[in-house]
């Protein structure tokens, strides 16, 4: 694992050249395939069955960073086409990276926490420097304390297990029983904060409201996987505690969901509405993750790729619109079928996979939460009815509003999409519905 970290430590002082952005960004796209093509073949040969279900968790959410960091950079052109001081962003994005592949590899619970947290910082500074409206400051400011505030108490908890057990290495941690409350209480909430789960989601809209494009990819596709990862992670040491308790996140998560899939509908910033529908998707790995089962755990880890491929592919559609007509207001965004016929094909293809249609693999992991929630109980199944038919609802309301009516006449010149738009849209759903065909991969 430390070949692919030094790879990607050595990319940042080639960032600091003159004109290395294609350079750099064709390394981190091989750097993705030599990942992808080497590590599997390692796992399946080395790894004890506990380790190695760690490992397919660290190994796809490591594939899924490296792979949405190299499709930031070929999003965020307008940078280096602006010479928007395109060598410090390629720095972050590469700061950022180095960040989530040790937070998703390490294997002591202080080192994680270290990195968790230290995954704000690259990101802050992309909201602030690359940022489009002056309430990206505030917004930045949301993003800090709400997730900083949630996540002290945790380093607290996480220093007196470390006085009372001697170690916080994970392979000799075993379930604390009920000997420790805190340690669960503060744990579930620093990640459920991260995720966000309702209640205390109001960081994310503002956050992606003014994110430039590589900030909206990488809030969605990333950094809201650490929460779950994190609750995988600390769940073998809370299992006991688990059982009493984890009713009570799960309701509260999956109510959630319905009441913001109903926000979702009085959105008319096209970012807001994405990023209010990554809360209701979120909420659904929520409950995967509380039931504590296998199908559960193994729905929320493809649910959590497939909704950052997705989501990001529609972050990158609002922003191609943004880019046009300088707003993403759906009053402004209508007709587009008219002006961008071939963009709207992928509009519809990732309207459909973020609505869970075959055969994307947002399907399969909502058919495994689906099994997983309603063997937990069977009253949950009138949340999910609503859940699964609310996000349908939303999706084809965005896109239906978006693609077809008139056109607002102030729109005079207009450009059809560059080809660099239509790669970085096929990269998001191209990966998006082949692992459906790869489906055992998730349940091994």
């Amino acid at each position: 694992m430390l070949k692919y970290l030094l790879m990607i430590i050595f990319l940042i002082p080639i960032c600091l050249l003159n004109s290395c952005w294609w350079l750099v960004h064709s390394l981190m796209f091989l750097l993705s395939f030599i990942f992808m093509a080497t590590t599997h073949t390692s796992a399946e040969r080395r790894l004890a069955a506990y380790l190695a279900l760690i490992y397919y968790y660290s190994f796809s959410l490591i594939l899924l960073s490296l792979w949405i960091c190299s499709l930031m950079i070929t999003a965020s052109s307008s940078v280096y086409i602006s010479s928007y001081y395109s060598n410090f962003f390629i720095f972050f994005v590469l700061l950022l990276l180095v960040m989530l592949y040790c937070s998703f590899s390490s294997l002591n619970l202080l080192s994680f926490y270290i990195f968790f947290e230290c995954s704000l910082i690259p990101t802050l500074f992309l909201i602030l420097g690359w940022g489009y409206q002056p309430e990206r400051i505030q917004a930045g400011i949301y993003l800090i304390f709400y997730t900083l505030v949630a996540s002290l108490p945790l380093l607290l908890v996480l220093f007196k297990v470390s006085f009372v057990f001697g170690t916080l290495y994970f392979p000799l941690l075993n379930d604390f029983g009920s000997f420790y409350f805190m340690f669960y209480v503060f744990s579930i909430f620093a990640f459920l904060v991260k995720m966000p789960m309702f209640l205390f989601h109001l960081w994310l809209p503002s956050a992606h409201v003014e994110a430039p494009i590589s900030g909206s990819m990488i809030l969605a596709g990333v950094l809201l996987k650490l929460g779950g990862y994190g609750i995988f992670r600390v769940m073998k040491l809370i299992s006991f505690l688990g059982l009493s308790f984890n009713f009570f996140w799960l309701s509260l998560s999956l109510f959630g969901g319905v009441v913001i899939s109903f926000v979702c509908f009085r959105q008319v910033d096209l970012k807001s509405l994405i990023a209010y529908s990554s809360v209701a998707h979120m909420s659904m790995v929520i409950g995967g993750l509380m039931t504590m089962n296998w199908w559960g755990v193994m729905g929320s880890l493809s649910l959590m790729v497939g909704h950052g491929l997705c989501s990001s592919g529609l972050f990158c559609l609002s922003n191609i619109i943004y880019e046009r007509l300088g707003s993403r207001s759906l009053l402004i965004n209508k007709g587009m079928i008219n002006l961008m016929p071939s963009m709207s094909l992928w509009w519809f293809l990732l309207s459909s996979s973020n609505m869970a249609a075959p055969p994307s693999l947002n399907l399969l992991g909502e058919i495994s939460l689906l099994n997983s929630i309603i063997s937990w109980s069977s009253y949950m199944i009138f949340m999910l009815i609503f859940l699964s038919f609310f996000s349908a609802v939303y999706t084809l309301y965005m896109y239906s509003y978006s693609q077809h009516g008139l056109y607002y006449s102030g729109v005079y010149t207009f450009s059809i999409g560059y080809l660099r738009e239509y790669h970085l849209l096929f990269l998001h759903w191209f990966p998006l519905n082949i692992l459906c065909l790869k489906g055992e991969y998730f349940y091994f």
